[in-house]
């Protein structure tokens, strides 16, 4: 049987362990946000009117409007509106209200958790001036985790946040369990890992991904996407993982979108 295909960014100066065989490559046609060391620190009012992208935005891709979907898109949305109209989002983007407002120190990006008409995450990114939507809407699986004002990770957990991504690629391609990698037991990684092997798919980290945010407890929240293809499918999958100060990992968020052929 072949093995899963393990596909790394350049630049990562960890590569992947396991049962794959690895290949440099990126994901075409993603767009990244600006570098957060250029980018301003954002406001809650930025936030606040960022947010209300998510009513335009579902107005053009009801309304098939190709170009407004991807000029109101950035990152992983981006990627799915390249793909307009056939990767459509499930529900209504505009009926997402009552968000919850994460604004990192750095700038240039946001996160918003909406608790109704469901808990999930948003992820914007500021991209050629303006705000556009970069993740969203990702489910919370569970209970979202606390977000503590003033929060601060525990030492060497932002180091090891940067990573997480990298580890999902490992976990995936490693059926086997020889890296030491391990998700809590019902976590979809599980599943998706499972389906990987049998598929005998490919996986690829969505470059400009790994924006992290602090937590309670000194854990962080990752928002990072992957591209899974294999099986006669391609399929994104966006996620919130959140890595604890003991160094465990958790799915809090995730969202799998397919492809068109």
């Amino acid at each position: 049987m072949r093995r899963p295909l393990i596909v790394v960014l350049i630049g990562l100066s960890m590569a992947a362990t396991g049962c794959g065989a690895a290949h440099i490559d990126q994901v075409a046609g993603s767009t990244t946000a600006p570098s957060p060391a250029s980018a301003a620190a954002v406001t809650r009012t930025e936030a606040e009117e960022a947010f209300k992208v998510l009513g335009p935005l579902e107005k053009a891709w009801k309304e098939r409007d190709c170009a407004a979907v991807r000029h109101y898109t950035t990152w992983a949305e981006n990627v799915l509106g390249r793909a307009c109209p056939d990767a459509a989002p499930d529900g209504d983007l505009a009926a997402y209200r009552d968000p919850e407002f994460f604004l990192p120190e750095d700038g240039g990006w946001f996160a918003a958790l909406a608790r109704a008409p469901r808990p999930a995450y948003f992820v914007f990114a500021r991209d050629d001036g303006r705000w556009r939507l970069a993740s969203g809407p990702i489910p919370v699986v569970g209970d979202a985790p606390a977000h503590a004002a003033q929060a601060s990770p525990a030492p060497g957990t932002a180091v090891r946040a940067r990573l997480v991504p990298q580890r999902h690629l490992t976990y995936l391609t490693d059926p086997a369990g020889v890296s030491g990698i391990r998700f809590p037991a019902g976590d979809p990684m599980r599943e998706l890992r499972e389906e990987v092997t049998a598929r005998e798919a490919e996986v690829e980290l969505l470059p400009g991904g790994g924006r992290t945010l602090a937590l309670s407890e000194g854990a962080m929240l990752v928002f990072h996407a992957l591209r899974v293809t294999g099986g006669g499918k391609t399929e994104l999958v966006l996620l919130a993982t959140e890595i604890t100060a003991a160094n465990k990992l958790s799915t809090v968020a995730v969202r799998r979108a397919e492809l068109p052929a």
